[in-house]
């Protein structure tokens, strides 16, 4: 139960900061790039460290990157299969998590990491 109200503490100030942050920076658009990811990623982060170690969590942020690569990826292939190929919205995104996911344990395989 401490572990669920600390999460709940700790992202919340985490989320608040990055919100902060994102209102000062433009484009607005920001704002919502900057009160997710990054906000819940340090709040897991700082709780895996008091109950793992540091060790644990160096392999957890490694896997954290590989999967933003990954994201990062699946953007540019959705952004060519809807722009360039004209495929619908579902098949564009379901192919591009075919390649997120290739990317992403292609990564994990070749880098290691916390699998």
């Amino acid at each position: 139960m401490t572990e669920y109200l600390l999460r709940f503490i700790a992202g919340g100030l985490i989320v608040s900061a990055f919100a902060i942050l994102g209102d000062m920076l433009r484009p607005k658009s920001f704002a919502g790039l900057l009160g997710a990811a990054p906000s819940v990623a340090l709040a897991t982060l700082s709780i895996a460290v008091v109950q793992h170690g540091p060790q644990y969590v160096a392999a957890e942020s490694w896997t954290m990157i590989y999967g933003a690569i990954a994201l990062g990826c699946y953007s540019i292939v959705v952004c060519h299969l809807l722009m360039r190929f004209h495929f619908s919205a579902l098949p564009a995104t379901i192919l591009a998590f075919a390649a997120w996911l290739v990317v992403a344990f292609a990564l994990l395989a070749g880098f290691g990491g916390a699998a």
